[in-house]
């Protein structure tokens, strides 16, 4: 079995605790990621064996500032070298009420770690390293699991935390593991009702944003449970589409695809690609809404459009950013406007590509417009590139609103050099220089200034009663 790779300044810590005939392994996603073959995280977790919290403080404090947030859980804090340690005692966990905080917690350093590792998720996260002996502590076939790329419970604490359903989901999406049919079973038992939003967006967080394919997550939500939770997500389970554009199937494995084409699209930006990813999970969320055989094919006329209440109904229960929500809504609201726009080019307006540009970010919206198109089959020749998202780019770009929307280039103080006073006059002659501005009448300062002038002569009752509503 492969050694891992322990930074000098663990292995003199290990060291020092030993001096007090402590025992330091390192356990959870940094031992589980190097079995996988995967990058370790910054962020490492050390169990403490054999001594107190108060002298495993006195060692560590020689090393570097502690944080001693959760000291009353065993837990100590340490950065040094760049490096992120979580020094913790064993400890048990038992249900004392609900959510998230109902657990009384109790240390107790003579543990065995087969005891201490019961209290954990999978076996896959109960693996232990001993960092002087290198030893592999594996008391539930952790290393057997990952070989055959199985995620599995523990034991019967499993459901004393519902939240490790949706630890689930993502972990499966992320390592592509299949889950156990005895821990199917029972997350189908847990009520999930008493999570709280912020918890269960963390879980989603990490699915989009980490996992190849988002598609096997939500794949294992609806076998693990979830979905009842999530009627939005629910309904698209077997809404037709027609079979010319969409061979792939109903509206939930269009869907599927075209979270895993948006993951393919993320940009190492946490904000832009969760607001990406969260689109292309919600943007038919008006197909279920919508759908009609009309004329011989499945339809779901203004689906866009009626997308827009579902998708804030469903973010409002994972999350409180306000941000993200108008993002993600405005991303569903228009994301069949790359096409639509393309096919009737040579018509459109610049103005209707600026006025777009105020609604949404261009790029972003050409991505899921591009995840859209390509969650489909489709021909060979048909998967080269999206035009219609050329195209769009393009414009904006010569339109210098591809990353950014247009600003007014009149402004009030402009209009009290002419001798407009603030008001409702005032704000109507601003409003209507916007509306100028956006069709293309003019695009710099000067300009707007000389269209005011010119405004306001052909209207000569404006400025003369500042105080009086048009």
């Amino acid at each position: 079995m492969p050694l891992l790779p322990i930074p000098p300044e663990l292995i003199k810590i290990a060291k020092a605790v030993e001096n007090y005939n402590g025992r330091c392994i390192l356990v959870g996603g940094a031992v589980r990621d190097h079995f996988m073959g995967r990058k370790i995280s910054k962020d490492i977790d050390v169990e403490i064996y054999g001594i107190t919290a108060e002298i495993l403080e006195s060692v560590l404090e020689k090393f570097g500032p502690l944080h001693l947030v959760g000291k009353s859980f065993g837990v100590l804090k340490l950065i040094t070298s760049g490096t992120e340690y979580d020094f913790s005692l064993p400890r048990s966990e038992s249900k004392t009420g609900k959510g998230h905080g109902g657990f009384l917690v109790k240390t107790d350093s003579s543990m065995s770690y087969k005891k201490a590792a019961s209290r954990r998720d999978f076996t896959i996260n109960s693996i232990g390293y001993d960092l002087l002996t290198e030893k592999v502590l594996d008391p539930f076939d952790g290393l057997s699991d990952i070989k055959n790329k199985v995620l599995r419970h523990i034991g019967p604490s499993f459901s004393e935390d519902p939240l490790r359903v949706f630890r689930a989901m993502q972990f499966s999406a992320r390592f592509e593991f299949e889950i156990a049919s005895e821990t199917i079973e029972l997350c189908n038992q847990l009520d999930l009702a008493e999570l709280s939003r912020e918890r269960i967006f963390e879980e989603f967080r990490k699915l989009l944003l980490k996992a190849k394919r988002p598609s096997i997550g939500l794949e294992a939500a609806k076998k693990l449970g979830i979905l009842k939770y999530y009627p939005e997500l629910n309904a698209l389970i077997g809404v037709p589409q027609d079979p010319k554009w969409h061979p792939e199937g109903d509206v939930w494995i269009h869907t599927l695809l075209v979270l895993d084409e948006a993951a393919k699209l993320r940009k190492n930006d946490e904000k832009n690609d969760l607001e990406l990813m969260y689109g292309a999970l919600c943007h038919d969320f008006g197909k279920p809404l919508t759908t009609e055989f009309i004329r011989g094919r499945w339809r779901s006329p203004s689906h866009d459009i009626k997308g827009i209440v579902p998708t804030e109904h469903f973010l409002r229960r994972m999350t409180g950013d306000r941000n993200l929500i108008e993002q993600v809504k405005n991303l569903v609201k228009e994301h069949l406007r790359p096409v639509q726009l393309f096919k009737e080019r040579k018509q459109v307006n610049p103005g209707t590509i600026r006025r777009l540009a105020l609604r949404v970010s261009i790029p972003e919206l050409v991505l899921l417009a591009r995840a859209d198109y390509f969650g489909r089959i489709l021909s060979e020749d048909k998967r080269k590139k999206f035009e219609a998202g050329d195209w769009l780019l393009n414009e904006a770009e010569n339109m210098n609103v591809i990353d950014k929307a247009p600003v007014p280039l009149l402004l009030g103080r402009h209009l009290l050099t002419l001798g407009i006073t603030p008001g409702p006059i005032m704000g109507h002659i601003l409003k209507q220089a916007f509306e100028s501005q956006l069709n293309g009448d003019f695009q710099k300062e000067d300009d707007a200034i000389d269209w005011a002038k010119s405004y306001l002569s052909n209207s000569p009752t404006l400025g003369h009663y500042c105080g009086e509503s048009l």
